[in-house]
């Protein structure tokens, strides 16, 4: 799902009726943009019933460049990693 698609199934639902897709739009970017802050800040974010947004360091490494073959240094960083959580896990797995 993208994030329009997102933004058109919230203003369309039953129980938001009184939301127009652009007070949906913006709903969708204020949590979105708030996400996105939390996890630069380095804090971990915990949606109950859905999952868990954290960070992973990854140290630095000699990586290979593909086109050349020449041996390059891959600094470390910090990237995103999402856990799903039981409940989320769990209606994955009965809808197959």
């Amino acid at each position: 799902m993208t994030r329009s698609e997102l933004i058109s199934r919230l203003a369309a639902h039953s129980h938001f009726a009184q939301l127009t897709a652009t007070d949906a739009e913006l709903s969708v970017k204020a949590i979105l943009d708030a996400l996105s802050e939390a996890l630069a800040r380095g804090d971990r974010i915990e949606v109950r019933g859905f999952g868990s947004f954290a960070l992973n360091y990854r140290p630095p490494r000699q990586g290979r460049n593909p086109k050349t073959g020449e041996t390059v240094l891959v600094p470390a960083k910090k990237v995103p990693h999402f856990t799903p959580g039981k409940e989320l896990r769990e209606r994955v797995e009965s809808s197959k």
